[in-house]
């Protein structure tokens, strides 16, 4: 007869730092992973003080805060019987861990350090954490007098150690680990592990999804097993946008998808194994049992606990799936939104504010907000109760419920085309146009008053009126009369960022969207302190190519047709 369990894992939109927060969406968690059977509840990485801390993690007060988060998790009796897998900074013996908290009852079960620190590109682990190096041994963590007067523990079990259950064995990885060339979870799977987990704080990058899922098939394909893994989502006070995606895998086949982008700030994946597909799937692999007799055993921390139960209690056993992707214009349009919409809230601004061009750049920032009103309008409509409580505060009225992206695009967007003497008819009415179907407040300005004034103390100055190279100008001079148009138009934009609604009698200020591609940003072809300045840029890790493509998505999707143009440049 099989044995049957049901385990859960957890796509959380964890604060840093919102310690009240992140502690209310683990209970949240923890509480619904218990209404659907599960056993054993995987979150995030570092999800009781939120993933995005930075050098707050030098500070005292964020490794007491995490204690005391981890104190009203252990005492709340939503957390009583099921297996509570959870991420926070510790402190072990004056050097500081990124670990996984592994707790059942009020006991504290085993203290799990990360062993290998994401230090490239965007992350820098190793700034504030240690690795713990040391594989297959423990050492004694002794807790603190909060815990210990809660769990009646002085001391429990840290570093690379696995949990048996009474019917299984549990190992963790951390995020980096999967990525690794030796995976703790190769080893661990050889040794009898049968579920492994990992609380990922895993950021979005177009097609990524692809590598995640391969990683996490692939480990269960050559060594059997069952996969959870749990992300992070929203920007977490970052520049980043950390996606979710979170997923359940056995024997190289996925059996549960969570959603990569998504509004809610909770999400529970659940899904019903039979551990007994598992040790005939191990068993088969001779080239794996042969290697499973030379592995080196792992410490084992013992647990009276089961996570089967009496089969009359279980959902049926689920299925396998296909993994659904998105395409990388359906990325463009999901991703980044999510990202603004997180970022809008936390700033308690009242909006956006774009400079529209009539080029390719600026219309896709403009698309990515409308997407963005599309994606609450959504959430609204499904009963998703925090983005509507969210967009009321953020447009000052408590009655307020979004139905039309048009009509909620006017109140968070405003878009602006500046012309100068040099603009063309065809990118005022490109601009004019696009503003119009997706709603926004448009303002249409000349800079041309303001560009003399400026050229005019410079002629005051130095007694010298710079041309254009069409007038007879050489090249310095044509460069910098178009530089000095350029960063008047992002004068204004803040100008008009900060008091627009003020002129208008609304409440609050406008952040300012940036629309210099990836592209633009690495070779270095823009102009410094124009539309490279911004609050923030939704388009600054896309591509043009991409960019392009994106925007004949958003004619078809939203039905744009400006958007259509052949000369859309």
């Amino acid at each position: 007869m099989g044995r049957k369990v049901t385990v859960a894992t957890c796509a959380l939109n964890q604060w840093a730092l919102d310690f009240e927060g992140n502690f209310q969406r683990i209970l949240k968690s923890i509480q619904i992973a218990k209404g659907k059977g599960a056993r054993y509840r995987l979150g995030p990485e570092l999800e009781i003080c939120g993933y995005g801390c930075w050098d707050h993690y030098h500070e005292s007060d964020t490794l007491l805060h995490s204690l005391q988060v981890l104190a009203a998790l252990l005492d709340s009796p939503v957390t009583q019987d099921i297996i509570c897998d959870v991420g926070m900074p510790i402190m072990h013996r004056n050097v500081r861990y990124n670990c996984r908290v592994i707790f059942l009852n009020r006991k504290i079960l085993l203290i799990r350090p990360k062993m290998a620190l994401a230090n490239e590109g965007n992350y820098r682990e190793l700034r504030w954490f240690t690795p713990w190096t040391r594989s297959r041994q423990t050492e004694e963590y002794v807790l603190p007098r909060m815990l210990q007067d809660l769990t009646k523990q002085k001391t429990v079990p840290f570093g690379d150690v696995v949990l048996a259950t009474q019917d299984t064995c549990v190992g963790s990885e951390i995020c980096e680990e999967l990525w690794t060339p030796r995976s703790p979870h190769i080893d661990m799977g050889l040794d009898g592990v049968e579920i492994i987990t990992n609380a990922s704080g895993s950021h979005h990058v177009l097609r990524k999804a692809h590598t995640r899922v391969d990683l996490v098939t692939m480990a269960t394909s050559k060594n059997g097993g069952i996969y959870l893994l749990a992300n992070q989502k929203g920007c977490d006070g970052d520049r980043l946008y950390y996606d979710g995606c979170a997923m359940i895998a056995m024997n190289g086949s996925i059996f549960a998808q969570g959603t990569q982008f998504s509004l809610d700030d909770v999400e529970v994946l659940t899904a019903t194994l039979d551990l007994e597909d598992v040790r005939s799937y191990k068993a088969e692999i001779s080239s794996r049992n042969l290697e499973a007799t030379r592995v080196s055993p792992y410490p084992r921390v013992t647990v009276d606990f089961a996570l089967s139960v009496s089969e009359d209690l279980l959902e049926p056993v689920s299925e396998p799936m296909e993994w659904t992707y998105h395409r990388p214009e359906e990325e463009i349009s999901l991703g980044p939104a999510c990202w603004l919409w997180d970022f809008l809230r936390r700033s308690k601004q009242a909006g956006f504010f774009l400079p529209l061009s009539g080029g390719v750049d600026s219309a896709a920032s403009a698309c990515i907000v409308y997407s963005m009103c599309c994606l609450v309008c959504d959430a609204v409509k499904s009963g998703n109760q925090q983005v509507l409580t969210d967009v009321q505060n953020l447009v000052d009225e408590s009655s307020y419920t979004p139905q039309d992206p048009r009509e909620l695009c006017g109140r968070l967007l405003t878009t602006c085309y500046m012309a100068s003497e040099n603009s063309s008819q065809e990118t005022h009415s490109r601009a004019t146009k696009l503003a119009q179907l997706i709603g926004s407040y448009h303002i249409n300005l000349s800079i041309d008053t303001a560009v003399k004034a400026v050229l005019g103390i410079f002629s005051l100055m130095t007694g010298k009126l710079p041309r254009f190279s069409a007038h007879g100008g050489s090249s310095r001079e044509n460069l910098a009369l178009q530089n000095v148009q350029a960063r008047i138009r992002m004068v204004l934009a803040y100008l008009f960022a900060q008091l627009s609604l003020w002129s208008r009698g609304a409440r609050g200020s406008l952040l300012v969207l940036g629309s210099a591609n990836v592209d633009e940003s690495l070779l270095g072809y823009l102009t410094k302190y124009d539309c490279s300045s911004a609050d923030i840029n939704p388009i600054g890790g896309i591509s043009k190519t991409d960019l392009r493509a994106f925007v004949q998505f958003c004619a078809e999707r939203f039905q744009l047709p400006v958007l259509q143009t052949k000369t859309w440049g």
